[in-house]
């Protein structure tokens, strides 16, 4: 088993659901039903067996779906435009080569020097050489959130958003299993019926930050990572409550020998 795969599992073990209440004003434990649903993808996770990945090889996914900007109209009026998010990436799994991305049938190198990765520039050497440890996993994130987000930081999302953001990163990442380290984060809860871009209904691990719904849906019978979405549960400048601002679904993802190949 390796070591991503093994720490997927691992994490799964421990959680805040049965926990004492939070103070009054505290941020809530992880539910338990949200507990329950990713010690499931854990148990997928290290049940399925991993293709063994060498240097120079690439991880690969395809995703659709897209996100929202806000741009001034022409009588000054503020609209929320859709930008389109389908691409296919290849990122080389020792970071050893810059990001293949290709949008619309066209490819574009992205901008960046290649090197080791960080929980900001995920690669899957990183991924795989994370620790096994649940209790090491969870601490090994949030000291990076409460580095970058916490006090002092003049950050607006919070570490333990930032923490949550950076799981959901991990989760996307084409060569990395279902890592369960949202089950130990403050707020963490389920949305029972979530739709991704491609339309597949699932059930969703949440967290709502600042009027903001962030959303992992996976399929509700294998766990699979289905996408993410973001959705409004107040009123804002970005639209009414309700309103799905990004939406994106992954379609496939694997590990390739080469950028720009799809099969393998």
């Amino acid at each position: 088993m390796g070591t991503a795969v093994a720490a997927a599992a691992s994490v799964a073990v421990l959680s805040l659901g049965s926990g004492s209440p939070a103070a009054p004003g505290k941020v809530p434990p992880a539910s338990a039903a949200s507990v329950q649903l990713l010690e499931r993808a854990a148990l997928v996770a290290a049940a399925t067996s991993q293709t063994k990945v060498c240097a120079g090889q690439y991880t690969y996914i395809k995703m659709v779906g897209h996100t929202s900007v806000l741009s001034e109209t022409k009588t000054g009026e503020m609209a929320l435009l859709r930008q389109d998010e389908g691409m296919e990436q290849w990122t080389a799994v020792d970071g050893s080569a810059q990001t293949l991305q290709r949008r619309n049938g066209s490819d574009a190198v992205l901008p960046g020097t290649p090197g080791q990765g960080n929980l900001n520039s995920l690669i899957y050497n990183l991924l795989d050489g994370l620790p096994t440890d649940p209790e090491a996993l969870l601490k090994h994130i949030s000291d990076d959130a409460e580095e970058n987000h916490g006090a002092g930081s003049e950050s607006t999302t919070g570490p333990h958003q930032r923490a949550f953001v950076t799981i959901g990163d991990l989760l996307r990442t084409g060569g990395t299993p279902p890592d369960t380290t949202a089950a130990l984060i403050p707020g963490v809860d389920i949305v029972p019926d979530a739709v991704d871009a491609a339309g597949r209904h699932g059930v969703a691990v949440a967290r709502t930050h600042d009027g903001e719904r962030i959303e992992w849906i996976f399929d509700e019978s294998t766990v699979r990572l289905l996408g993410e979405r973001t959705v409004l549960v107040e009123d804002n400048a970005w639209g009414k409550a309700g309103t799905v601002v990004t939406s994106v679904a992954l379609i496939d993802s694997g590990i390739v020998d080469e950028a720009g190949q799809t099969n393998y």
